[in-house]
């Protein structure tokens, strides 16, 4: 009982002296208490629209008839884009192009109401502004919808000119209706679709950062230039592992709160998970990214090192998690590479848990992964001390026999 006692009265000892550490250094609080406060709230805030509206295009309108001009009518009542300029060359919709004042272009020919009138193929030609693919995405589905709106009533018309009405002209006219239901981010936001992920990325960077610059600072501090020296006369290696784990560990639970539960109620984002699930996941996904953390900090010993890997992995963690690209297309060496890191499932499990109302049996592979990654990271972290600590007391011999 007195040995358990005493266990807990040094892991407390070194819990209070990791939070006390934390807070004396102002990188260290920049990235751990301030990052993680300001970044979704700033990210939120650039995406807050979710989608692109009123995109300004120009129409070359060559046909100049009453079907052109209700085509281009029709777009411009369209959410997506806006009619801003109407040209009748497509040099004058160039030059409108090139100086930035739309980011498409409209062209209907000039035989556009002919075409429809003797039953041919009518086309019109959009041109998009590649320097955004939501700028793309805005005109293509304008127009197709204008498109298939037009091209149904033209036939509605056809089809009473022919004497076919009522049930019959439905069924010719639209043989095959369709209702499209959009699943888990149904106003197609980009934020709804990105959010999730930069804010699990945000507690996976800042941890990994905070606890590398923690390290870099505790080396700079001692004589040595050893990351551990002012615990070891508390005890074991564990002790000092559990008790600054458990240090960061208590700060990001209740920055989990924050992020992945508050923001997207704040900013209306996806937010359909269930706590008890949410908490199942958190839990493993902290502990991963503390110790995966801890280990990475005894081998990467300078500060500077640390910003250069966060601007480095920040995009390449992003891309594996297999939400800004499918991972069905990702080839087996980089999901390998990916499963080395705790973002990776943890991305999955929180997109499937916030934004798709996911149990725990539907993410039972990140729970066992995230699992997994904290026994193995926690043994590479004992090691990684021990041989710290070993370091610190052979250098402490040396200078007391010279």
């Amino acid at each position: 009982m007195m040995s358990i006692l005493s266990h807990s009265t040094a892991m407390f000892h070194i819990f209070v002296d990791e939070i006390k550490n934390i807070f004396k250094d102002r990188g260290v609080v920049i990235l751990v208490i301030l990052a993680v406060l300001v970044y979704p709230l700033l990210y939120c805030s650039l995406y807050l629209n979710e989608t692109l509206v009123d995109v300004p295009v120009v129409v070359v309108d060559a046909s100049h008839t009453r079907a052109s001009a209700e085509f281009t009518s029709h777009l411009d009542a369209t959410r997506d884009v806006k009619v801003a300029y109407k040209v009748c060359s497509m040099l004058e919709a160039k030059l409108l192009f090139n100086k930035g004042n739309v980011h498409g272009i409209i062209h209907i020919p000039a035989n556009f109401d002919k075409n429809i009138h003797t039953g041919e193929q009518a086309v019109v030609s959009v041109y998009s502004d590649m320097s955004s693919f939501l700028y793309y995405r805005a005109l293509i589905l304008a127009s197709n919808y204008v498109s298939l709106d037009m091209g149904k009533n033209i036939q509605v018309q056809r089809l009473a000119a022919l004497g076919v009405t009522g049930e019959q002209q439905a069924c010719i006219s639209n043989p095959i209706p369709y209702e499209s239901v959009i699943l888990y981010n149904q106003g197609m936001g980009f934020a709804s679709f990105l959010m999730p992920a930069i804010l699990i990325l945000i507690i996976h960077q800042t941890l990994f950062f905070g606890i590398g610059m923690a390290a870099g600072t505790a080396r700079e501090e001692n004589r040595f230039h050893v990351l551990v020296s002012s615990y070891t006369h508390r005890g074991r290696t564990i002790r000092v592992i559990l008790g600054k784990a458990l240090a960061f560990f208590s700060i990001y639970l209740f920055w989990s709160v924050y992020l992945l539960a508050f923001i997207p109620w704040l900013f209306n984002l996806p937010h359909s998970g269930n706590p008890l699930v949410m908490l199942q996941f958190i839990v493993p996904f902290l502990l991963a990214s503390i110790f995966f953390s801890m280990t990475v900090s005894v081998f990467v010993s300078s500060r500077e090192i640390q910003m250069v890997l966060l601007l480095f992995f920040s995009l390449i963690l992003l891309f594996l998690s297999g939400i800004s690209w499918p991972q069905s297309n990702i080839s087996h060496f980089w999901k390998a590479f990916g499963s080395i890191f705790p973002a990776t499932f943890g991305i999955q499990a929180y997109y499937k848990i916030n934004s798709m109302g996911a149990g725990i049996n539907e993410v039972k592979t990140e729970q066992i992964g995230l699992w997994l990654q904290t026994l193995l990271y926690l043994i590479t972290t004992i090691i990684a001390y021990y041989w710290q600590i070993n370091k610190q007391q052979s250098k402490i011999k040396l200078t007391q026999k010279c």
